[in-house]
């Protein structure tokens, strides 16, 4: 895999890590698979893209947000388990808030869908579900859960 030209190829870094808000973990391993805890917007530690998609977050506000949240993903997935231990990303969780009469989710997620294939080409390839909710934490607009099958850890 070429995940680190592809990085390079499409103009992307990968944040730091933040850290977990609750007592859970950020990455837990069970078996060949990874589950990586709720992923928000955020850059560095920097906050960013909060609000409600359709009011004060655009379409592709929601985009680069979603973005944002695939780049955090893959960011736990190095520093806990490497990404050249990973079989591939089986599934993502995506979540957004929004004001009554928007609809783009599917545009909006796919942000982080296009990254991963991006990204990590074959092995990026998932199925996905995508939830409306009324509130996300620190007004994020979006964010993203995954799971990825993985080498014998």
């Amino acid at each position: 895999m070429t995940f680190k030209k592809n990085l390079e190829k499409y103009g992307y870094t990968l944040p730091n890590t933040s850290k977990p808000g609750g007592s859970y973990k950020s990455v837990n391993i069970r078996d060949h698979i990874a589950y990586i805890a709720i992923q928000f917007p955020i850059w560095n530690e920097e906050f960013k893209f909060q609000g409600r998609l359709g009011n004060e977050i655009s379409t592709e506000e929601g985009y680069k947000a979603m973005e944002i949240c695939a780049l955090n993903v893959l960011a736990q997935i190095e520093e806990k388990v490497g990404i050249d231990n990973i079989v591939g990303l089986n599934h993502i969780d995506a979540y957004f808030q929004s004001s009554e009469n928007w609809d783009d989710s599917p545009i909006v997620v796919n942000g982080a869908s296009d990254l991963f294939v991006k990204v990590l080409e074959q092995k990026g390839e998932h199925s996905r579900a995508i939830f409306g909710v009324y509130k996300l934490p620190r007004n994020f607009s979006v964010g993203l859960t995954a799971t990825f099958t993985i080498k014998k850890y």
